[in-house]
């Protein structure tokens, strides 16, 4: 993968988006879409990403974070681009 045609982006989730799947399903939506980064739960109940990839992917997994898994309720998605160069390989979900 040329890393060089990749972008990266943290994504802050609010709503009801812990104890609901919200992190698995941010995995499974990063295999699907060739997204590298991570995944936690925040103290205050909100969701943190940290996301690599294509700009044509990132929109398609930012869109599924948008939409979340049945049982979650995505009250506000906050997206910033990353300027520092990034190098990551896989996706992962992180513990606090």
């Amino acid at each position: 993968m040329d890393t060089r045609a990749m972008t990266v982006v943290h994504i802050r989730v609010t709503g009801r988006v812990q104890g609901v799947g919200f992190r698995y399903y941010t995995y499974e939506a990063a295999l699907e879409l060739e997204i590298c980064g991570w995944v936690r739960n925040r103290p205050d109940r909100s969701v943190e990403i940290l996301a690599q990839g294509t700009p044509q992917n990132l929109d398609a997994f930012v869109e599924a974070v948008r939409r979340g898994p049945t049982s979650s309720r995505v009250e506000d998605v906050i997206i910033r681009p990353v300027t520092e160069e990034k190098t990551l390989s896989s996706f992962d979900i992180k513990i606090f």
